[in-house]
């Protein structure tokens, strides 16, 4: 699969994939395909108005990886499937007054102050990965 046929091939993903999210009440927001030597990473974004839950993550996963068994756009090649929700990759800016976000496609204002809730979603860092940085480990 060369790089100038990813867009072909991402754009099909995308049309057979969405009917398969949607069926849970799920928009798919993004399909990225990248490649790394001859192992690929699938990266799909799935959203819903009031945001997604990790069960609405697992619904998207399972149907997604049971539509790429049945198609064969990615082949024979390995891959690894990434389902997620766009979250804070929305963010292009931020400071002590507001964030500008993007949303479907377009830049949007958000004042802080005019917020009335808000939802603090965890992020979890890979397996081995310390939350602690070398220079604040508390060793003197």
């Amino acid at each position: 699969m060369s790089a100038a046929s990813t867009p072909d091939i991402t754009e099909r993903l995308a049309a057979v994939l969405s009917p398969a999210v949607e069926g849970f009440g799920l928009d798919l927001e993004a399909v990225e395909l990248t490649k790394a030597g001859k192992h690929s990473v699938l990266r799909v974004a799935v959203d819903k108005d009031g945001g997604v839950d990790m069960d609405d993550i697992a619904d998207a996963t399972r149907a997604v990886s049971t539509i790429l068994d049945e198609v064969d756009l990615l082949g024979k090649a390995p891959y690894t499937l990434e389902v997620s929700s766009p979250g804070i990759d929305r963010i292009r800016a931020a400071d002590e007054t507001g964030a500008a976000l993007l949303v479907d496609g377009e830049e949007v204002r958000i004042v802080f102050d005019e917020v009335r809730r808000a939802t603090v979603q965890v992020e979890f860092k890979p397996a081995g990965r310390n939350a602690v940085s070398d220079d604040e480990d508390g060793e003197d």
